[in-house]
């Protein structure tokens, strides 16, 4: 038998080492092993992937971590964020493990001198001494945590001298931490990118307390001096300010309060489960998970909730707006300072003036623009108090007269006064009717900030008003020759506006009146025709239509509730009646004003008198012979959740109703909804988050909180709300097994498979057949069949992956209503849900 050369030995040998040195580095890197061009680093199971990447398409190189198994390249962490590499630059950058320091470096070309040639440059290092660095066997392992680690060698027992987790970017994965190392004194903190192509660091930071050493409360920061959110201390289970961070399905937050250490990490019940946290370009730290069926990351929670709560958001003079997409504007006279920039979600350069101010030795020709309903800037620094301005001229004349004077506020209230803004201001903020502070954790009432802009600004700003201004009246003016010609249609015309004028007239009396009005018995029994006319039942009482005087000798319509088998007392009951009074909402039926004719503790006659509701309730809406529009069962979606947002976060006291459903749930003669029936409602004080009560509602809207006895929340008016959503998407009750769906008593279509289809849901629990449905993407099948198909897609699937998020089995899954709002109304996407663990286990036993 021939032998082989030596040659052939020596080539087979040389081949087998360079395969079993392949398979061994495929997840490291070392001397002799360097990352080059567009090789990558995979971690043992493939989950986590390491290499050169270029965000956007900018032609900026970064070495970083992304998912690898996640189609759409999410990076979670960023070497050289500060020291990008250009496209020439990255095609010879190499990481490599140094073989004279041991230090694992970014090395690339730099351009050098004044021939411009280039020359190698460390771009990035781990920076290690030389004491625990020194070796050149170093080996860097991409672990399956998505952690990057330098070892001392390349067995188990190797020292690690370096991790990534201990140079956290913008991200936390599970494992990972945040916090402080006591013994080194650095931190592991989150900053965010700067914008969506740029992730040098940006303005905002997510850091465990500065201030105090043994603290385990986390900060939120711009610019890295102005904390604008805090965490709250962590409680032992949560973090006392955000109890929606726990899953305890995903992740359990554990604190490890070492002398060592004081820092947070998160650890997963479910490896398969892929989650991350990020500290978002816009300010927001936000969770976020990613659902396989989808093939999308689902967005889970956010603190701060309100976009427009985070500090300096839209820059200097720049407007944030919690209704618009995005939330950043300039105000009239302004223009984006980096308009590039806020193309790519970075409003933090603010606006800035299209037209200098004019201010000199002969005075100032700037005027003054009203800017209505804003949050005023509360930088404390930049605004300075004119105690000597009495009236709003002489706060003018005081902005006026100094030439760093950008804009000023009056107010002749108590406690107001006149106050001026120099050189800028930041975090003015629009507000709408209903909102209160904007709806997040500010309380700061609405006023009016005078602008200053330039007289030539000023005028064109007129001129353009004026232009639309002829444009109308030349419109009215062809409308009046019109009418001049036809007599009679003009005086019919005159008698029309003089009803409309009386009848506004009256609303706006109506609507001034901050006080309720008492009334008598006798009154509300005469305006009641004894009681005749009975309009339906709610907690404690009947409900009875009633006619009243009103100004002008006209009358007004009112529903007139009789409070029955309610033991309370005189002054209780008083009280209670002001306090609801005093809310004051579109989506909140407005209580005009009682009756209490019984002492003290009297039993006596208790009666609250409402506006009246043309339309009914939303029950007898939905149940009635004709079939509800998509588009005004959508309109009741929208308006419900903003008058059950500005409950639980517009008023003074968080208000939770605890009777959710659609008989409390009323329709003006526009179809406007109204919330009703506070017979049941919990006043819970902004220091508390929860109120411990007796089981109170309606069986089939009860949130899994009530029925143990826990201590409930806000979170219990979302789970109502989620059954209402089903019952306003289906067109039928919940619970539908002895009456039937409302669609087959109306004539609904009834093929064999539509047959099939209804017996099925009809024999279960609804929300149990409709979430299944929902998360097997047939949101068509959960629509009523009575609209045959006429809906939007869009807001059909919205409206039931909000529906199927709000009756989640752990209230910390569910979102709030402040989030509902923004789903329902396309400001933020909604992803798909998971089934509730509880209805999923009912549906596994009901439907197979």
């Amino acid at each position: 038998m021939p032998q082989p050369s030596s040659m052939s030995l020596a080539s087979i040998a040389t081949l087998l080492h360079l395969a079993f040195t392949a398979g061994l580095a495929a997840d490291t890197v070392s001397a002799r092993r360097p990352l080059r061009g567009n090789d990558t680093v995979v971690s043992p199971q493939g989950k986590f992937e390491l290499g050169f990447f270029s965000p956007g398409g900018s032609g900026r190189f970064y070495l970083g971590i992304w998912y690898k198994n996640v189609p759409e390249q999410t990076v979670i962490w960023v070497a050289n964020r500060v020291n990008p590499l250009s496209t020439v630059a990255a095609s010879s950058t190499e990481l490599r493990v140094s073989s004279s320091s041991g230090n694992l470096e970014l090395v690339g070309l730099t351009p050098s001198g004044s021939s411009g040639s280039a020359t190698p440059a460390v771009v990035w290092s781990s920076n290690l001494s030389s004491s625990s660095s020194s070796s050149s066997s170093n080996v860097a392992v991409m672990r399956d945590n998505g952690n990057l680690v330098l070892l001392d060698g390349g067995d188990s027992n190797s020292t690690v001298l370096w991790q990534s987790f201990d140079h956290p970017t913008d991200t936390l994965v599970p494992e990972a931490w945040l916090g402080e190392d006591k013994v080194t004194g650095e931190y592991q903190t989150l900053t965010s990118w700067r914008n969506a192509e740029d992730p040098s660091p940006g303005m905002f930071t997510n850091t465990v307390d500065p201030y105090n050493g043994s603290s385990s409360e986390f900060f939120y920061l711009w610019n890295g001096s102005h904390a604008y959110w805090r965490s709250g201390v962590w409680t032992g289970r949560v973090f006392a300010n955000v109890p929606e961070a726990v899953n305890n399905v995903l992740f359990n937050e554990t604190y490890a309060d070492t002398p060592a250490y004081r820092r947070v990490t998160s650890v997963l019940y479910d490896n398969a489960t892929v989650t991350r946290l990020v500290m978002d370009l816009t300010g927001q730290t936000k969770q976020f998970i990613w659902v396989p069926a989808t093939q999308s990351w689902q967005f889970f929670w956010a603190a701060p909730t309100v976009q427009c709560d985070v500090y300096a958001l839209c820059g200097d003079f720049g407007v944030c707006n919690q209704r618009t997409q995005p939330p950043c504007q300039c105000p009239p006279g302004f223009a984006p300072a980096a308009d590039r920039d806020w193309g790519l979600s970075d409003w933090t350069a603010g606006c800035r003036r299209t037209l200098p101010l004019q201010c000199g030795g002969n005075g100032s020709t700037d005027g003054f623009l009203e800017l209505p309903d804003m949050k005023l800037p509360d930088d404390d620094d930049t605004a300075l108090s004119m105690a000597a301005a009495q009236s709003k001229t002489d706060c003018e004349l005081a902005c006026l007269n100094n030439c760093s004077c950008q804009a000023y506020t009056f107010s002749a209230g108590g406690g107001g006064g006149c106050a001026v803004w120099h050189h800028g201001f930041r975090n003015l903020q629009q507000l709408f009717p209903g909102d209160a502070g904007g709806g997040g954790s500010s309380s700061s009432a609405s006023s009016s900030l005078y602008l200053r802009l330039s007289e030539s600004e000023l005028r064109h700003l007129r001129g353009a008003k004026g232009r639309s201004k002829n444009r109308r009246w030349l419109a009215i003016g062809i409308v009046l020759a019109c009418v001049a010609a036809l007599g009679v249609s003009a005086v019919a015309a005159w008698i029309l506006v003089s009803r409309r004028r009386r009848r506004a007239e009256m609303a706006k009396q109506q609507k001034g009146s901050s006080s309720l009005v008492v009334y008598s018995y006798g009154d509300l029994r005469s305006a009641t025709s004894n009681f005749s006319e009975r309009l339906g039942g709610g907690s404690f009482g009947s409900v009875y239509r009633g006619v009243l005087n009103g100004d002008g000798h006209t009358q007004v319509e009112v529903a007139v509730k009789k409070m029955e088998g309610l033991r309370q007392g005189d002054k209780q009951f008083r009280a209670e009646v002001n306090t609801l009074g005093l809310i004051q909402h579109v989506n909140l039926v407005r209580l005009l004003g009682f009756c209490c004719s019984g002492d003290d503790d009297d039993d006596g006659d208790k009666l609250l008198v409402y506006e009246y509701m043309p339309n009914g309730s939303l029950e007898s809406y939905l149940a009635g012979s004709s079939c509800p529009s998509w588009r005004h069962r959508y309109g009741v979606m929208v308006g419900t959740a903003r008058g059950l947002a500005y409950l639980h976060d517009g008023c003074r006291e968080r208000i939770i109703h605890c009777d959710i459903k659609p008989e409390n749930i009323l329709l003006d003669g526009d179809f406007t909804p109204k919330i009703a029936d506070f017979g049941m409602a919990k006043l819970v004080g902004r220091d508390f988050s929860r109120a411990l009560t007796t089981m109170r509602g309606t069986v089939g809207y009860l949130a899994p909180e009530w029925i143990s006895g826990m201590p409930i929340s806000a979170k219990a008016d979302v789970y109502s709300f989620g059954m209402v959503l089903f019952e306003l998407i289906s067109g039928r009750r919940n619970t539908a097994t002895g009456e039937g769906r409302r669609r087959r008593r109306h004539g609904a279509s009834s093929d064999a498979d539509d047959d099939d289809e209804d017996r099925e849901a009809t024999t279960t629990f609804f929300p149990v057949w409709a979430a299944v449905r929902v998360a097997e993407g047939d949101t068509a099948a959960v629509a009523d069949a009575r609209l045959r198909g006429d809906v939007s897609e869009d807001e059909l699937e919205r409206a039931c992956r909000v529906a199927c998020w709000c009756i989640q089995d752990e209230e910390a899954h569910r979102p709030t209503m402040a989030q509902v709002v923004q789903a329902l109304e396309g400001v933020v996407d909604v992803d798909m849900p998971p089934v509730p663990r509880a209805l999923q286990h009912l549906a596994t036993t009901t439907l197979t």
